[in-house]
């Protein structure tokens, strides 16, 4: 066995970039698994977003390894999601408050579970993705005849 045989197996569509990304940020699969289940298990409780999520989610292993998939894509870059975040999230009885206080529970399980590079690198991600889907929501909500049926 070579040395290079002992490295972990990146499954990325760029394994390039995703091991040039984990080297710099020090993060990989594992821990994005722990911050996603640490962050929906926090969501859950929350007396905000919980009854939200509550409403629309019975089964929470396939939404969580969804989400896996969906930080590794946005973090690692490995291609691993694939699917339509803003047609499932314009529906939703949500505003700038419960933006926030989304990411305020994001930004305090990156610190806990990431290194300092690898929470910086996620919450940044986050940050946009939440301006995005908040800028979505609005605009649904604004013209809701417009909304696409979900499939």
């Amino acid at each position: 066995m070579t040395l290079d045989d002992r490295k972990p197996r990146i499954a990325s569509a760029r394994p390039e970039m995703t091991a040039a990304i984990m080297a710099e940020t020090g993060l990989d699969e594992g821990i994005l698994r722990d911050l996603v289940h640490a962050f929906y298990d926090k969501v859950r409780r929350d007396a905000i977003l919980g009854p939200i999520f509550a409403a629309r989610i019975t089964d929470w292993g396939p939404h969580l390894e969804r989400m896996v998939a969906f930080w590794s894509s946005v973090a690692l870059m490995t291609g691993r999601y694939h699917g339509r975040p803003v047609p499932a999230h314009t529906p939703l009885p949500v505003d700038g408050a419960h933006f926030e206080r989304w990411l305020g529970l994001f930004r305090e399980t990156a610190h806990e579970v990431c290194t300092p590079a690898g929470a910086a690198h996620v919450i940044e991600r986050a940050e946009r993705i939440a301006r995005s889907l908040h800028i979505a929501v609005e605009e649904a909500q604004a013209a809701p005849d417009t909304i696409p049926a979900l499939r």
